[in-house]
């Protein structure tokens, strides 16, 4: 039996009496590759801020493994395990890329203050354990000429790896993509496209947003289509683009 590692049902969202979010219901299961695809405005980006806690849906149920966690903060959901990334690849100017990692590394002891004032065994230890995870994590992206370098150093394609690559130090069991190729030279799109099928072949559950259709069908095991607000179809890519119904929505028109 599949189990679903994330599922999102009937979800509704307004802004200022506007429905953005139309009853919004699909599943993304344990272990798959999910692509989120639509035409601009279908709302995939609106759909990651409410399941990831940033916007409050008006109804519906977010479920992560089953459990409700509708409307709950980010950080809440980070800990439970669902992570995500964004459009666009933000940073802090003046850390180093292994900074950047660290900033991010899960259960850091040494946040409270009297651990960060004392400098707690607990703490040491738990900071070497995570400069070594942050030390794989930046080899498995590729990343490893760029260590020490300022996040503004990087080009447009080793920032969304970073981006990539800090979502992974929170440990996450759902990750949660929003186009991570964008503005992307193709070459380095295919690399990126790679690291994520190794991620996928490894056991992490991924869902993307992705407006390039052949990656989406290079990477993508289930297909979600949203239109206007809502799910139109769901399935593999071959069946999803043979629906008249998503050839309408995209191009305007049957075709």
């Amino acid at each position: 039996m599949t189990t679903s590692a994330l599922a999102v049902e009937k979800v509704k969202l307004d802004f200022y009496g506007a429905q953005v979010l139309r009853g919004v219901d699909f599943a993304v299961h344990e272990g798959s590759f999910t692509g989120l695809i639509g035409p601009n405005g279908a709302g995939k980006s609106t759909l990651f801020n409410a399941v990831s806690g940033l916007y409050r849906p008006s109804s519906g149920t977010v479920r992560l493994y089953s459990e409700d966690v509708t409307g709950q903060p980010p950080e809440n959901l980070v800990a439970a395990g669902l992570v995500r990334s964004f459009q666009l690849a933000r940073g802090f100017p003046k850390l180093s890329v292994f900074q950047h990692f660290m900033l991010y590394g899960a259960h850091q002891p040494g946040e409270g203050l009297i651990a960060a004032l004392t400098g707690s065994r607990d703490a040491r230890r738990r900071e070497d354990e995570l400069a070594e995870k942050a030390l794989a994590i930046i080899r498995r992206m590729g990343l490893q000429a760029v260590l020490n370098n300022p996040v503004t150093a990087l080009s447009g394609g080793q920032k969304k790896l970073v981006e990539i690559g800090r979502a992974l130090m929170a440990e996450p069991k759902v990750l949660l993509l929003d186009e991570p190729m964008a503005g992307v030279n193709p070459t380095l799109a295919q690399e990126i496209a790679e690291r994520l099928t190794a991620l996928n072949r490894d056991g992490m559950t991924i869902c993307l947003i992705e407006h390039e259709m052949g990656l989406i069908r290079q990477l993508c095991d289930t297909v979600v289509v949203m239109a206007e607000g809502r799910v139109l179809t769901h399935g593999t890519f071959d069946v999803v683009t043979a629906d008249a119904r998503v050839q309408e929505a995209y191009l305007g028109r049957r075709h």
